[in-house]
């Protein structure tokens, strides 16, 4: 299951890769935050709003396959042996005496 998730995940990347090419760039950076940048040219919306939609869908698909997938992976089992565990309690042999 983990390995299907993997794979819808990867998909959902290339598709958001697509989204952010396919955008055209606003420019202005910071200065269009304060300046009069808009989404709209003579009262007709462009494409980008449906580009900024897709590129934010395909972001949360990926967070949520992310956040399931934890439930998927398996847990190491302990590895148990039959076989007791060294001491580390010096042997004492006894003296011989004369």
């Amino acid at each position: 299951m983990i390995t299907f998730i993997a794979v819808v995940i990867l998909l959902a990347c290339v598709v958001m890769a697509f989204f952010i090419l396919v955008q055209n760039p606003k420019g202005g950076g910071l200065s269009g935050t304060f300046g009069s940048v808009s989404s709209q040219v003579m009262g007709v919306k462009q494409s980008g709003d449906i580009m900024e939609k897709g590129t934010w869908t395909t972001m949360g698909i990926i967070a949520a396959l992310a956040i399931i997938s934890v439930m998927f992976i398996e847990k190491p089992k302990e590895v148990k042996t039959n076989t007791p565990a060294p001491t580390s309690a010096p042997v004492q042999q006894n003296a011989p005496t004369n």
